[in-house]
């Protein structure tokens, strides 16, 4: 205390009123876009309280995540620039080692991060509520929810980390509880972890995953059959409330989250529309606020709390410049802006901010939520400072009986013509009644009926509407509904937010989203060098070179090698001259036959020789064989021409090919671009209102006109996979768009929506809905024509990889050729120069000197240095040199072979004597 009072004073005393402060913040690859936004945000809020001369300056950097090296040298550059304050980064190894400069600087340190260790005594203040005083907040939930037993879905270690204390916590007071990893393997299916838990019957959750995952997990959890009023889910995220939960207010599953930000606070909301200044104006603030994520309040929270700290002082001096390569004593004042952080108290964008001894964040105000029909309705609150979870609506948490009996009553469902949902059939005979129709919508209201014991009357909309809402009153087979014309309607009716508040949908019989319908890819021309493409470039490189290589190994053997060079007169047994067949050209043109494959009159004759052959014609084999298969695929097959692949190519090269798109007119496709916040749709929105000819009236319009002309025709995945079982020459092009779900229309507060929704789930789980749906979609009304006509998958150049052991033998095996022929001419030089009988330096000199004589490919007989004065000469004519032989085989000594300096010409040794 003694020393912050100090510190205070000297702050207070020393300083000029004209000063700009610094403060940097560390950006990582994967950190939210809005962070720096927020931050710079934030700064200039401040800077709108303080004196034009005492303004704040945002210097923002980027970090890879991870690399504490990098983010070392970056704080090391701000240091000397005076910044007075550091804000992040994220990851965990980037933190410590920028906290190790600021500490040794004594620099504040501000994070905005989860921890799972206390921090070290020093200059570092996190912002994050302190992970013990979360534990709390959750096992206090759980205490109320009075959950026995429970099992823990957790993501990966830092996930794990975060619901350890929570499972000790159980394990304590005597709850069971299953742990369970989502993913291993890191491939998004969650699948089988989930029907794990789903064997084992149990139904108290408790989700920790990373906030792009969450939707992801919870479909999944839908899709294995866990999503009904049987189970209860507990999210630990913080942010679960920014992502779109609403496909799960129908499910009837008790699902509770919390959240540090109050969307319906008038500062969040004001803050968020300066943040999210692109969204549409027409949405709620509440909804805008609601997009708002923790650690994005955070930063804009933790700026201006510094900035009040600031402000608290009347002069305060930036620090001067620090240096890494210096041992100094730091900042003198920086303890005292950090002690006068964590004794200070701030009320911000996620309520009260205090901290401990410690610069952990000790006082905070959670929301319990619960995902409802209406949304998400907060249920409960929680303070941290009295460790209480106060329960604003008391309710049986567990989701009461279905009141409404549907057995043996009748009720009207309305239809529209829409394949494969509700058809005609297609009969000689007379139908009246329920018999007319037939579809996918026809079998489900069927199956549904038998479940529970109703009857059921079908009607027709005529103009095929599924329901626009126009002067506040709702048109097609939605305003039947709500006008009590008809007690359901089915067909492929979306679930929209605008939709479900004036009628109640069923849980989703159906998950789709958006996706293309565009013309399969035509097919390339075969190009000039078709033959050319069963191995990839760097293929035919390394082909190169091993030919190359391998010519000049010959080459280069042959004269090395002694039992290369032959006598080309076989009768006489003392030749004069050598003569070797392993020239240049004819090395080349050797291996350029076992190349073809076609061989050649040469034959190796050493063993050097003939292992680098064999070596080499295994290589061409292999080669060959590979290339003559790879071919064969690639005249069978062909290259498709493909003018996008996803939506924004689209977008992109519409004008350049003349691509039309658009959607069905006044639907909910339509729709989700016209609304959406996203660049990219509006464009897309944009494009469909200046061409209303691209915006059919129907469905079956666009997909006759995506089969006609170069049209992109947005619709339900789902129908996609419909008209592409039916139309061969369309395909799906892209991912889905948006994540939605069909659902059967009722009444407002209907009480058989929830005896519906069940009815639905069982049948999903049962699979006869899948059944019905392959029924119609794979089997009926030309369904699975297509099946099979999938173009084959394209033949893949061969590249390097597929190859590069048959080169390794190759190369091995001329190294092991190189080594054998140097063992086999050394041995060759000291049996000539004992016979000979010179020194053994100067019968390697002589043989090397002849070695580089490379336009010849004959040497003579090495000679001693007694006979040196009777060496017939290489240009002696063939008369002399069969005297001079005679001579030597009727009485001088058999000269052993050799290389000499000079050679004949392979010419004037074939001339007749």
């Amino acid at each position: 205390m003694v020393r912050f009072l100090i510190g205070l004073s000297a702050v207070l005393a020393t300083l000029s009123l004209t000063n700009c402060f610094n403060l940097a913040g560390f950006f990582e690859e994967t950190d939210n876009e809005l962070n720096q936004h927020a931050f710079k945000l934030a700064i200039d809020w401040s800077n709108e309280r303080r004196s034009p001369d005492n303004q704040l300056i945002a210097v923002g950097k980027e970090l890879a995540i991870d690399e504490p090296y990098s983010a070392i040298t970056i704080t090391c550059d701000l240091l000397k620039d005076g910044v007075l304050t550091i804000f992040g980064p994220m990851s965990i190894s980037n933190i410590n080692a920028v906290q190790s400069v600021c500490d040794e600087k004594e620099l504040p340190h501000i994070l905005t991060r989860w921890m799972y260790y206390p921090l070290r005594p020093g200059t570092a203040v996190n912002f994050y509520p302190s992970a013990p005083l979360l534990t709390e907040a959750y096992w206090a939930i759980i205490q109320a929810w009075k959950w026995q037993t429970f099992t823990v879905l957790y993501e990966d270690d830092e996930s794990l980390l975060r619901v350890s204390e929570l499972i000790l916590q159980a394990k304590q007071e005597g709850i069971i509880v299953t742990v369970e990893q989502l993913d291993r393997d890191g491939t998004g299916n969650y699948r089988d972890a989930l029907k794990r838990v789903w064997r084992t019957k149990q139904r108290f959750i408790v989700i920790d995953c990373h906030i792009d995952n969450l939707v992801e997990v919870l479909v999944q959890c839908q899709q294995v059959g866990m999503m009904t009023s049987d189970y209860s889910y507990f999210l630990t995220n913080l942010d679960a409330h920014t992502r779109d939960l609403s496909p799960f207010q129908w499910s009837q599953t008790n699902i509770t989250g919390i959240r540090l930000v109050n969307p319906e606070s008038s500062s969040v909301q004001s803050m968020s529309q300066k943040l999210f200044s692109e969204v549409d104006p027409i949405d709620e603030l509440v909804q805008i606020a609601s997009k708002l994520e923790t650690e994005t309040a955070l930063i804009y929270d933790a700026v201006n709390m510094f900035s009040e700290i600031l402000n608290k002082m009347t002069i305060l001096e930036p620090p001067d410049t620090l240096d890494c390569q210096q041992a100094t004593n730091g900042w003198p004042l920086g303890y005292t802006l950090v002690n006068l952080l964590k004794t200070s108290s701030y009320r911000g964008l996620t309520g009260l901010i205090e901290f401990n001894n410690e610069g952990h964040r000790s006082t905070f105000d959670l929301q319990v939520y619960e995902i409802k029909e209406g949304g998400i309705i907060n249920i409960a609150a929680y303070n941290s400072s009295k460790a209480e979870l106060k329960v604003t609506r008391v309710e049986d948490y567990s989701y009461p009986n279905v009141t409404g009996d549907m057995r043996n009553q009748t009720f009207t469902v309305i239809i529209s013509l829409t394949e494969p949902y509700g058809m005609l059939k297609e009969t000689p005979e007379n139908l009246e009644g329920n018999q007319m129709y037939e579809g996918f919508a026809i079998d489900l209201i069927h199956e549904l009926s038998l479940l529970e014991g109703f009857n059921y009357t079908f009607i027709v909309q005529l103009d095929g509407s599924n329901g626009n809402k126009v002067d506040n009153h709702w048109t097609g087979m939605i305003g039947a509904v709500i006008d009590g014309k008809a007690d359901m309607a089915i067909t492929d009716l979306t679930i929209t937010a605008e939709r479900s508040e004036d009628v109640d949908f069923t849980s989703p019989f159906m998950n789709l989203g958006i996706s293309i319908l565009f013309q399969k890819p035509t097919k390339a021309p075969p190009s000039f060098f078709s033959f050319a493409e069963p191995f990839a470039i760097d293929t035919w490189i390394a082909l190169a070179i091993a030919f190359v290589v391998v010519s000049l190994s010959f080459f280069l053997l042959g004269r090395i090698c002694p039992d290369e060079w032959n006598n080309p007169f076989p009768c006489v047994e003392e030749p004069e001259f050598l003569i070797n067949q392993f020239n240049m050209s004819n090395s080349v043109w050797f291996a350029t036959g076992a190349m073809l494959q076609q061989g050649s009159e040469i034959a190796p004759i050493a063993i050097p020789t003939r292992l680098v052959s064999g070596v080499w014609w295994f290589f061409v084999l292999i080669m060959v064989s590979s290339y003559t298969a790879n071919l064969a695929s690639f005249l069978v097959t062909e290259n498709n021409i493909e003018l996008f692949n996803d939506v924004r190519s689209l977008v992109e090269n519409a004008d350049k090919y003349g691509i039309r798109y658009g959607s069905k007119n006044l639907g909910a496709t339509m729709g989700f671009f016209k609304k959406s916040t996203n660049e990219l749709y509006k464009k897309i929105a944009k494009y469909m209102d200046e061409h209303p000819e691209d915006q059919p009236a129907e469905n079956k319009d666009g997909v006759a006109m995506a089969e006609t002309m170069k049209y992109a025709f947005f619709m339900e995945s789902i129908s996609i996979d419909y008209n592409t079982q039916r139309h061969c020459n369309l395909t799906r092009v892209g991912d889905q768009l948006d994540e939605k779900g069909y659902g059967i229309a009722l009444k407002k507060d209907s009480p058989y929506r929830t005896k519906l929704s069940t009815a639905i789930l069982k049948l999903q789980s049962s699979g006869v809905i899948e059944k019905i749906r392959k029924k119609w979609w794979e089997e009926r009304k030309g369904g699975g024509q297509c099946t099979g006509t999938d173009d084959d998958t394209e033949a893949t150049p061969l590249d390097l990889r597929n190859v590069e052991g048959i080169f390794y033998v190759t190369i091995f095996g001329t190294i092991l050729g190189v080594a054998l022929v140097l063992f086999e001419y050394a041995f060759h030089i000291m049996r000539v120069a004992g016979k000979a009988k010179i020194p053994l330096k100067e019968a390697f000199k002589q043989e090397l000197k002849f070695f580089f004589k490379f336009g010849s490919n004959v040497k003579p007989v090495l000679e001693g240095p007694e006979e040196s004065d009777a060496k017939t000469s290489p240009d002696q004519s063939r008369s002399e040199r069969s005297k001079s032989k005679t001579a030597t085989t009727n009485g001088e000594a058999a000269r052993p072979y050799g290389f000499v300096v000079s050679s004949p010409s392979l010419d004037r040794l074939t001339e007749s004597p």
